[in-house]
């Protein structure tokens, strides 16, 4: 949904003049980059006219609104995301990060993390905001580039400030969506602009982090694009374009092959009229009947003109396939064109995915270090404090991602014996479990079973130890008396 965003910041009631500034030019980063990002959330969706992509050669132009189906842009955003696998936060002591674990918890964040991933790979970035929340302590919602913009400030390394569109209404007079509600973020407070009717006002609510509670994840970022490049760049779409264009090309030389072009020679003017007025009928007709043509006495002559080949669409497909596995790091395999190129075992299939894997790792690393920020933030904001009156044991976080490399239960769990095999202990940690298969809820079931059946043994054997003492008691006292009649 593509918004237009025209909210005039010295209009807004209550709004300090400082804001007034920061909002204005993040409104016109916003619009500025508005087009772009549609154009490559059209890609993503595939949506592509042929108007776009004809060279205006062999398509018709009454075709130009047709449009063909492409998946290539999602299986570049998809494919990637996919193997970015965030699966929470770690202690670096070993121990649970409990605080942090109940906050992600209840803001979904592992489930959101992907969808956040997928924005990410699809405009370059995405934004993470924080927010007080008396039920959960701490509301943490991610926003696209198509919701948000933000100013970078390279002397802090950070975000200057940001904006994000929280809620929007629809416009019955001309039938779009324009904003109600939009938070702007800035190093102090996070002000709230609220739409009534036609006037914007404006709610500070004030914070002690001492930077906006506002954080991105940035793909391919460089000293020029600090907010990353969008895996749908510009070569990746001519790609697209060109496999639209062959599609197109290839079904038009399609319906041509099943309808052949024939030719009809000294035919008389009757004969002409009867093919002309239906010439359907004439093709699909089983039998084929005709007369000399009396004034010439020529015999008609009927044939026709061979058939174009979809031959060079497939190779082109081919071609297109090989450049775009080269320019996005997927496998041929993963485009669904089929050719040479395509791996034959497990191990090519294995080799032709570790470009895939290295940009994962890459992926991981960066995503890595942004949630840490945001679990740190989100810890302050739980405790109403900033960042520099954390403890020690609250930045001792890791986010934790499972393998990119996305191996195999039978390859990880031989790793994980072996590994057993010369590091003791190693097979009592939850580490182990996870290399031989188990999620953290069969962790926990086994780890919650074994503490039972250790409290079920301890109970046995101290029961034994009375049953024990028991008869040696029983025994001994026995034995007294069988001295003392002995006696007497």
């Amino acid at each position: 949904m593509m918004v237009n965003l025209t909210i005039v910041p010295d209009q807004v009631v209550g709004l300090g003049l400082k804001e007034q500034m920061q909002l204005q030019e993040l409104v016109e980063t916003f619009n500025y980059h508005n087009a772009k990002n549609a154009t490559k959330e059209r890609y993503y969706e595939g949506h592509i006219p042929l108007s776009e992509v004809n060279l205006g050669l062999a398509i018709p132009k009454h075709f130009h609104n047709l449009e063909i189906s492409c998946e290539w842009g999602a299986k570049c955003v998809d494919v990637l995301a996919s193997r970015s696998m965030f699966d929470g936060f770690v202690s670096m002591d070993g121990n649970d990060a409990d605080e942090v674990m109940s906050i992600m918890n209840a803001n979904n964040l592992v489930s959101e993390y992907m969808k956040a991933c997928r924005d990410e790979l699809q405009f370059g970035c995405t934004f993470a905001t924080l927010s007080a929340d008396d039920d959960i302590q701490c509301r943490i919602r991610f926003h696209s580039p198509m919701s948000a913009s933000a100013l970078w400030n390279g002397e802090k390394g950070r975000i200057e400030c940001g904006m994000a569109i929280i809620d929007t209404v629809k416009d019955e007079k001309d039938k779009t969506w324009t904003p109600s509600h939009i938070n702007l973020y800035t190093d102090d407070s996070i002000w709230e602009l609220v739409k009534i009717d036609d006037r914007w006002e404006a709610i500070e609510h004030p914070h002690r982090m001492g930077r906006p509670l506002m954080e991105p994840m940035i793909w391919n970022a460089t000293s020029r694009k600090p907010f990353g490049r969008s895996r749908i760049k510009e070569s990746v779409r001519r790609l697209i374009q060109g496999y639209v264009r062959t599609v197109a090309n290839a079904t038009i030389g399609l319906e041509f092959s099943t309808s052949p072009q024939k030719y009809m020679l000294g035919l008389t003017d009757d004969q002409y009229d009867a093919v002309i007025s239906d010439k359907f009928r004439q093709y699909i007709g089983s039998i084929l009947a005709s007369t000399s043509n009396p004034e010439t006495g020529e015999k008609p002559t009927v044939g026709q003109f061979s058939q174009g080949s979809i031959e060079p669409h497939v190779q082109m497909l081919r071609i297109l396939a090989t450049q775009f596995s080269a320019a996005t790091g997927l496998t041929v395999t993963d485009t669904g064109v089929v050719n040479d190129a395509n791996p034959t075992s497990s191990d090519a299939i294995l080799a032709q995915s570790q470009t895939l894997v290295s940009l994962a790792e890459q992926l991981n690393a960066g995503n890595a270090k942004s949630l840490k920020t945001i679990a740190e933030m989100a810890q302050a904001v739980a405790k109403n404090c900033s960042l520099n009156e954390l403890e020690d044991n609250d930045r001792n976080i890791i986010p934790h991602f499972k393998n990119p490399a996305m191996p195999s239960v039978a390859v990880t769990a031989d790793a994980a014996i072996k590994i057993a095999s010369t590091r003791q202990g190693f097979g009592e940690t939850d580490v182990f479990l996870e290399m031989v298969g188990f999620d953290q809820a069969d962790i926990q079931r086994i780890k919650a079973q074994e503490k039972r059946n250790q409290g079920n043994l301890v109970i046995q054997q101290e029961f034994n130890s009375n049953v024990i003492r028991s008869m040696n008691s029983n025994v001994k006292d026995k034995d007294n008396a069988d001295n003392i009649e002995g006696m007497a």
